[in-house]
């Protein structure tokens, strides 16, 4: 059978960092295709350039049979290929619909463009289970639905071949269980799919081979049937991976962080935190659980002073920290954050690595004096987070946007864990993040707790939750529905992040 996608050779360089090296691939047609890797492995880089958004140095690019040459994605989509990125490329004031002719108009008046795609648009949404308001702006939309405006997107143009990038690292799992329903109509419908990911479970549910990359080589191409998580585990990574999370007891002290009837309402006087009140101390991990949007974004900033409380306390080593509402006094507290949002609230892409490593910590002495940084401290700090965290490339000069999202995330967490914080708020800790970088920054987060720290952590993912805390929070529509062991029956935990109330569960 002749190939869909054939890459052959493809060798790629930025500097000194070999990206791709010698890389060889084919994609059957009519086929779902993971590519998994650690962050910075290289599989991103080898799909841009399949999509022409990278060229390559050497080798060769084959759709159907045929060598081609991709030289932008105006190419690419061309010879149908489509790419949905980890990071939409939405114009958010948009409408869905302007959203998807956006760039296939097909002439001066916009007005017959379309009306053609809203067309298309619902014969679409039928086939492939892609429901969606045209009408809706996008911006406006939750994540799940912005999804499938890319996909939307990628089909309006024609693309048989559909490239997803890190999809579901920012679905709920409802959201997830759509996606590859979609995602298993259209390879029915005859549509190639390949998928970047790091999650080797979801690896294991849906797709039909799996290829396999490590420091910029492909090292594997396997029968999703013939291999299983560990091997696929061992091989991204080059070494056996605990794929369960080790840690002994807890040994909780005092109380470091006590919320109190803790409420805080946006714009329009709805309560995205309503009357909380928790408690967390020394030497343990508190995870609060629950589906994206349920308040736990808008209570971590209210704690970490990025919002002020509308009602309520937030006491902090026995002071009122939330009368504050100044992120850097609380800092100065001995509160360290790792924010939900890496690009947004995390670091700033445009700054190198070394600038990103002291966000928040920039006024420190040690640093400098007055209004100027001393340049070779920054460095020599950043290079040090850097090697100890096994961020890669390990370049304090590196712009910020040029990291992998897992290596990104690595250079937030290094920073916040070496200010030496009494307490760690963290949410989604591992988003984005390969199978070895989540192994370590769990590493970390207990050997913190295990220090006598106390550490508060946000996830989506249910397991994560139920093996890194020591006690477990539900969260539901801005309130706490409940307290659970970390030995709780996820079934249980299930039906109160679904907001059934507690003696019913």
């Amino acid at each position: 059978m002749t190939p869909a996608i054939e890459l052959i050779r493809i060798d790629k360089r930025f500097g000194s960092v070999h990206a791709n090296k010698d890389v060889s691939l084919a994609i059957e047609p009519g086929s779902i295709h993971g590519i998994i890797g650690e962050n910075g492995a290289g599989k991103s880089t080898l799909m841009s350039i399949l999509f022409g958004f990278y060229h390559a140095d050497s080798g060769e690019i084959r759709v159907k049979g045929s060598p081609v040459k991709i030289r932008s994605s105006s190419d690419a989509i061309a010879l149908g290929i489509g790419m949905v990125h980890q990071h939409f490329m939405l114009v958010e004031p948009f409408t869905v619909l302007e959203n998807v002719v956006l760039g296939a108009e097909g002439g001066r008046l916009i007005g017959p463009a379309l009306a053609k795609a809203r067309a298309e648009l619902e014969r679409l949404a039928a086939d492939y289970e892609l429901e969606v308001d045209p009408d809706a702006i996008v911006g406006e939309l939750p994540v799940g639905l912005q999804q499938r405006v890319e996909i939307l997107k990628a089909l309006f143009k024609g693309a048989e071949t559909l490239i997803l990038d890190e999809p579901t690292g920012v679905l709920t799992p409802d959201e997830a269980d759509h996606l590859f329903r979609i995602l298993r109509t259209l390879k029915d419908q005859g549509k190639t799919v390949i998928l970047i990911t790091h999650k080797l479970r979801e690896i294991m549910a849906i797709t039909d081979r799996v290829s396999v990359m490590r420091r910029g080589e492909l090292v594997a191409t396997k029968e999703t049937k013939a291999t299983n998580v560990e091997e696929l585990a061992e091989l991204m990574v080059g070494r056996r991976v605990l794929l369960s999370v080790e840690k002994g007891p807890s040994n909780p002290g005092e109380t470091v962080l006590e919320v109190k009837n803790l409420t805080w309402k946006d714009r329009k006087g709805v309560p995205r935190v309503d009357n909380v009140s928790f408690s967390v101390r020394k030497g343990e991990i508190v995870g609060i659980a629950g589906v994206s949007g349920n308040g736990q974004s808008e209570l971590l900033d209210v704690i970490a002073g990025i919002a002020k409380p509308s009602s309520g306390q937030v006491i902090f080593e026995g002071k009122d920290i939330g009368i504050l509402g100044d992120p850097r006094h609380v800092r100065e507290e001995g509160l360290a954050h790792v924010p939900e949002d890496r690009q947004h609230r995390g670091l700033i892409g445009s700054f190198d690595a070394a600038e990103s490593a002291i966000l928040g910590w920039h006024h420190l002495e040690q640093l400098g004096k007055g209004f100027r940084l001393d340049r070779d401290k920054v460095v020599a700090r950043a290079r040090a987070e850097m090697e100890e965290f096994d961020v890669r490339p390990p370049d304090p000069f590196l712009k910020s946007s040029k990291f992998s999202g897992g290596n990104q995330q690595k250079l937030i967490i290094a920073r916040e864990i070496k200010s030496n914080p009494d307490l760690l708020i963290v949410g989604q800790p591992t988003r984005g993040v390969d199978i070895g970088a989540i192994e370590y920054i769990h590493k970390r987060i207990i050997q913190l707790r295990d220090e006598g720290k106390a550490v508060l952590l946000v996830s989506v993912e249910l397991d994560e939750i139920r093996s890194m805390s020591d006690r477990i929070l539900v969260m539901f529509a801005g309130r706490i529905m409940g307290e659970r062991g970390p030995g709780a029956d996820e079934r249980e935990l299930g039906l109160l992040m679904a907001g059934v109330a507690r003696d019913a569960a």
